[in-house]
């Protein structure tokens, strides 16, 4: 690590394969916390490059315990987290707003680092128990249309990084990499970005790929479209940047959004919108990153359509009943 450390520090930047090898070896335990903190701390200071992150993606994905849901058409809904916003669970609620709407949703997630609540903090305290049992799995996605994959329970490599991301609390490039190392490998990717140089990284690694994927990122920083101003929207159909009036909906303002200061606060955000107690902020923002889900699927159809379509699930309970039925077939 010294010599890497020290390559890093002259301003050098590693090659696909040195990065995959790097992260091997910090998966097999072979440096010490101060030396992974060192390490992590280069890529808060620089930008990382597609080289590199496609060598750290190449590593985890090849130290992965995959599970095959093949036999279902899946799209993984998830920011990177990191912009430091602290709203409430959007993704995950927008996931469970697809799975109501009739699609399957492997939804990969983590607790929360620089957040107070991330996916699996809610769904933890809502009595989810995580599983990598693929029989458990296949069967929950095919009764309730979701299932949630874990990410520590997919990816041993991460355990001797988890403390030091703890201690740091701040994003670092695994923050990036979430979204990318899906032990599904799903077909369809809906991936939230929290900066325009990231939201190019993760264009040219998905192009190259054989996934429908679609990447938005709102132009004030949040990780998801928030409502509170203009946002961008990179797919395989091109790109593009849309205000909240192209989809129908009034400007949000941050503080309409907030996550809560607690897990508890965080899961009665999440079970009250799917009760029909949200308000309208807070419905039309999981709305409509549900609603760019459905058209990363099907992009046959206008966005429009399946804006109506992600809110028939959302308002009729078609939502609430897959997270219902997910937390009975658990």
């Amino acid at each position: 690590m010294k010599e890497t450390l020290q390559h890093l520090f002259e301003h050098k930047s590693l090659s696909r394969n040195e990065a995959k090898q790097v992260l091997t070896d910090i998966a097999a335990g072979k440096y010490n916390h101060s030396q992974i903190a060192s390490f992590l701390t280069v890529f808060r200071m620089r930008t990382i490059s597609v080289e590199e992150l496609s060598g750290f993606r190449d590593a985890l994905l090849e130290l992965c315990i995959p599970v095959d849901l093949s036999d279902f058409n899946t799209i993984d809904m998830c920011g990177t987290g990191g912009d430091g916003k602290d709203t409430f669970n959007i993704s995950t609620l927008a996931s469970f707003i697809v799975a109501g709407a009739g699609e399957k949703v492997a939804k990969h997630g983590n607790y929360g680092v620089s957040s107070s609540c991330g996916s699996s903090n809610v769904m933890e305290y809502l009595g989810y128990r995580f599983t990598n049992d693929a029989d458990v799995l296949r069967g929950q996605i095919d009764k309730a249309g979701i299932c949630i994959l874990h990410a520590p329970l997919f990816h041993p490599a991460m355990k001797s990084v988890a403390p030091v991301r703890k201690d740091m609390s701040v994003k670092t490039f695994f923050n990036m990499l979430g979204p990318l190392v899906n032990p599904s490998f799903p077909k369809n990717q809906l991936v939230g970005v929290y900066d325009l140089e990231l939201s190019r990284l993760y264009n040219y690694m998905l192009q190259t790929s054989d996934k429908n994927y679609t990447i938005i990122h709102s132009l004030d920083g949040y990780d998801e479209v928030s409502l509170t101003g203009d946002f961008k929207v990179i797919s395989n159909y091109g790109e593009m940047i849309m205000s909240p009036a192209d989809l129908g909906m009034s400007p949000v303002l941050p503080e309409q959004i907030p996550g809560g200061n607690s897990i508890p606060e965080a899961a009665k955000i999440f079970t009250d919108i799917l009760d029909g107690k949200g308000t309208e902020a807070q419905n039309n923002v999981v709305i409509a990153n549900a609603a760019l889900g459905l058209q990363c699927i099907d992009h046959s159809k206008p966005i429009e359509k399946h804006i109506e379509r992600a809110k028939e699930s959302l308002m009729s309970g078609k939502a609430k009943k897959a997270l219902e039925t997910l937390l009975n077939t658990n």
